[in-house]
């Protein structure tokens, strides 16, 4: 039978490697993901998106969530969305949004987003995405920044873009072709070259050869 000074010394390298696989895997914290801003045209349904991730799975008896709207950073924040462990996400009735508000995300899958509908010029500002996941300490916290635009800007005539890369592209390769060639012909003529003083060398260290063809000639 074991001691329980002997089962702590066996029990400390398991800890100390499950210690080593957390550090390991990168999962340090719980952490919210959203967009900086989102351009959204008036009259319209946008989807404003938020996402966390976390070393542990979402536990409805201690998940903390909640949505709030700032007109301006000198502004009190409005709540208009919160999370129950009962009913879920629920959508606060506000003189501001009304029922324009509604859940888009899937809690399984750590998504919070939200959907707002006839976009207005007044829905402009600063929607915060509030979570906190136990035993996560430290909460996270996802600033979205809201335009309204009247109008969409016109689309890109793609017809120039391409032209244009096809003419770089083709004086690209051009050139390219040019560079090799130049090349092939000096290193053909450095051949040339090289052969050439070879023979001389050759004939040089040959005289006797070169009087013998002397002689020969009629």
């Amino acid at each position: 039978m074991s001691s329980p000074a002997q089962e702590r010394s066996s029990a400390a390298p398991l800890l100390s490697a499950v210690l080593l696989l957390v550090s390991l895997s990168g999962c340090a914290s719980m952490e919210v993901l959203v967009p900086s801003f989102i351009n959204a045209l008036n009259g319209t349904t946008v989807k404003i998106p938020c996402t966390f991730t976390s070393c542990y799975k979402m536990d409805v008896n201690t998940f903390i969530m909640n949505w709030t709207y700032q007109e301006t950073l000198n502004d009190t924040k409005e709540m208009f969305m919160i999370f129950y462990k009962r009913k879920g996400m629920v959508t606060l009735r506000t003189e501001r949004f009304g029922e324009r508000v509604m859940f888009a995300g899937n809690l399984d899958k750590n998504d919070l987003s939200i959907k707002l509908s006839d976009i207005q010029v007044e829905d402009v500002g600063t929607y915060n995405c509030y979570v906190m996941n136990s035993p996560d300490r430290t909460p996270g916290y996802g600033p979205i920044q809201l335009n309204v635009v009247t109008e969409l800007p016109p689309p890109r005539d793609s017809t120039i873009a391409v032209a244009i890369g096809a003419s770089v592209g083709g004086a690209l390769a051009l050139l390219i072709l040019s560079m090799v060639v130049l090349k092939c012909l000096r290193r053909h003529q450095k051949q040339e070259l090289i052969s050439e003083e070879k023979m001389e060398e050759e004939v040089k260290l040959d005289p006797e050869g070169v009087a013998e063809e002397g002689t020969k000639q009629p």
